[in-house]
């Protein structure tokens, strides 16, 4: 199975040391340059597995959207490689990807498959991680509906 990932989860898995998450999920992991380069601005050395490879085109409809250009070109990549799915968290670049047919999944959708896959014990010691240490933030109520969906409670 192949991933392409935006800038945002990537950055957060690597923040809190479970970038390795992606590896027991996905056979391949892929970023475009433009994640690349936002990536290297925060972390000096990226996992010798994640390969970067550039779109040959990005389409006007991805183009003019407005986002940034790791979102645009992750989008774009991931029209002309068809992965498994597409890591990308930001609302409006999920909209976008949607709208083109690709699946999309975030980074709580990755660490509920990584529970699934016994990857980790429990999912919520990881959310408290990626909230208190990754930059991110999520609502309660989402909290509550991903940990329950797994049998936990969020406290």
């Amino acid at each position: 199975m192949v991933v392409i990932s935006d800038t945002s989860p990537l950055t957060a898995l690597l923040l809190v040391g479970q970038e390795e998450l992606l590896r027991g999920i996905f056979a391949r992991v892929v970023i475009p340059p433009s994640v690349q380069r936002e990536l290297r601005r925060a972390h000096t050395t990226l996992p010798s597995w994640i390969e970067v490879i550039a779109p040959q085109m990005i389409p006007a409809s991805v183009s003019a959207a407005g986002l940034d250009p790791g979102e645009t070109e992750a989008i774009a990549l991931a029209l002309e490689l068809h992965p498994h799915t597409l890591l990308i968290d930001e609302r409006l670049g999920r909209r976008l990807a949607v709208r083109h047919g690709l699946p999309v999944t975030g980074l709580l959708g990755l660490v509920v498959l990584a529970k699934q896959r016994r990857l980790i014990a429990e999912i919520v010691p990881v959310i408290g991680e990626l909230q208190d240490h990754g930059n991110c933030w999520f609502g309660r109520e989402l909290l509550v509906a991903v940990c329950r969906s797994v049998d936990e409670q969020w406290p």
